[in-house]
């Protein structure tokens, strides 16, 4: 009787344990079901056309404007340097002196020679002078007076060499201090007092490189050259200069030149970009990269990078949600990536909603019910 009792219990809490188990459970698909039937909520926003700059992003290096290696004219001792590594200088400015001591010397010879050819050209023209006297009178005969004639030309010549010889002498002793021919910033790798200058050394005394402007010299495929060079002569617009930790460079560059000759083991050719350098923010060798632009679309549509869908083989689809609340999966051309959107070529049209949230739940295939929540303000084109 006990043991009926009990399993007359034990069966009556199962059955209470599965009601207890089966009622959530129908709740949960009551919901789903409900849910299902609910249309699916999308974020959209409206195509309009915009005006594209089309740009190429390259690899540049940083090269300075201006770049002057100071070198002697003269050698000997260097007795004074006055350029600091990474110090300012401005033209004129006294870089190094030369021991002057050995070059005085000689222009106190030079001066000395020049004193003697003074006296001998004008003793030369006195002796002309008395020979005409006397050939004037026929004491003289005319070979000895064409003689007297010879010494003064030789005696005019000796003192223009002399002249020559003391100029000279002072321009090497101008050339004992070395002065700075532009404006810009010293280099490391400079003389020590103490040096010696030699002409024909491999290593300059100094640099001075000009870093207020620099130029980015850039390598790009040849066939590109000629839409770059176009999009400059039309003034699409400037070069954008990102560092190499992604920031963008507060002054935008110019299309100066490029190489007429092309690289025939890349098919490359060199293009040369003029930048302001406020700040030294871009130091001669630094790797930078350059938005150059090549081309304008003036009606361009874009969408947003996540509003669009990958399809087999490599296609790809987007969104279009129409008046009447029905969005529907539609494959698209898509084109240049500008900030954080692409250019749609083909397959939308203006005007038309675009789902940028939400659309990833929308099947391939028949229309799907949605429920429009929003149109999301995108930035202007060119813009993250």
């Amino acid at each position: 009787m006990m043991r009926r009792i009990l399993s007359t219990l034990l069966t009556f809490g199962l059955l209470s344990a599965s009601l207890a188990l089966i009622e959530p459970l129908g709740s949960v698909l009551r919901a789903q079901e409900l849910e299902a039937d609910l249309p699916l909520p999308v974020t959209v926003s409206t195509l309009a056309p915009e005006r594209v700059v089309l740009q190429d992003e390259l690899p540049g290096r940083v090269a300075p404007f201006r770049r002057v290696e100071i070198r002697p004219q003269i050698g000997g001792l260097i007795l004074e340097s006055q350029a600091n590594e990474g110090s300012r200088v401005t033209a004129g400015d006294v870089l190094f002196r030369i021991d002057p001591a050995p070059l005085k010397a000689d222009l106190a010879i030079a001066e000395a020679a020049l004193a003697r050819a003074i006296a001998a050209e004008a003793y030369a023209r006195r002796g002309l002078e008395r020979s005409d006297t006397l050939l004037a009178r026929n004491i003289t005969s005319g070979e000895k007076n064409d003689a007297a004639r010879n010494e003064v030309a030789l005696a005019a010549a000796s003192l223009a060499e002399a002249r020559a010889a003391v100029a000279r002498r002072r321009l090497d002793l101008e050339f004992a201090t070395l002065r700075s021919p532009i404006d810009g910033y010293v280099a490391a790798g400079i003389a020590d007092i103490g040096g010696l200058a030699a002409l024909g050394a491999e290593r300059a005394l100094a640099v001075v490189q000009d870093l207020d402007k620099v130029y980015v010299d850039l390598r790009l495929p040849a066939a590109r050259l000629d839409a770059i060079q176009r999009a400059a002569g039309q003034g699409l617009g400037l070069v954008e200069i990102l560092t190499d930790r992604g920031r963008v460079h507060p002054q935008k560059g110019q299309l100066k030149f490029s190489d007429v000759i092309v690289d025939p083991g890349t098919g490359n050719v060199s293009v040369r970009i003029e930048v302001s350098n406020p700040g030294l923010a871009l130091l001669p060798g630094m790797f930078v990269r350059a938005r150059v632009p090549r081309g304008v679309l003036p009606d361009a549509l874009l969408v947003p990078e996540e509003a669009v869908l990958r399809a087999g083989a490599g296609g790809a689809q987007v969104v279009v949600v129409s008046g009447d609340g029905e969005a529907m999966r539609r494959d698209v051309t898509l084109g240049d990536v500008i900030g954080d959107r692409i250019v749609v070529t083909s397959g939308l049209n203006q005007g038309e909603s675009v789902a940028i949230r939400g659309q990833d739940r929308i099947p391939a295939g028949a229309p799907t019910k949605v429920t429009v929540r929003g149109a999301a303000a995108l930035p202007p084109a060119g813009q993250s």
